[in-house]
């Protein structure tokens, strides 16, 4: 799954658009690497986004293409 879509199923984001202008200004990173909007999610990978001068740090537990808002804390833990 894209990297701006799982930002937005896992509602880390609320929005794609807002995730991939986050993705586009360089502030999310996967496995420590800057990462595209267009980048592969697996699980096991580790996010991280920063939103001003505060880090979230998630690793991926789950991948789907849909998922009830209870549900979609299910999709990652935080580290």
């Amino acid at each position: 799954m894209r990297l701006d879509k799982y930002l937005k199923v896992s509602r880390l984001i609320k929005r794609r658009t807002v995730a991939n202008e986050a993705c586009d200004n360089g502030r999310v990173m996967i496995n420590d690497k800057v990462a595209k909007a267009s980048t592969e999610v697996k699980v096991g990978d580790v996010i991280v986004i920063s939103f001003g001068n505060k880090d979230v740090k998630v690793k991926v537990t789950d991948v789907q293409e849909t998922v009830k808002k209870d549900e979609a804390k299910d999709l990652f833990e935080y580290l």
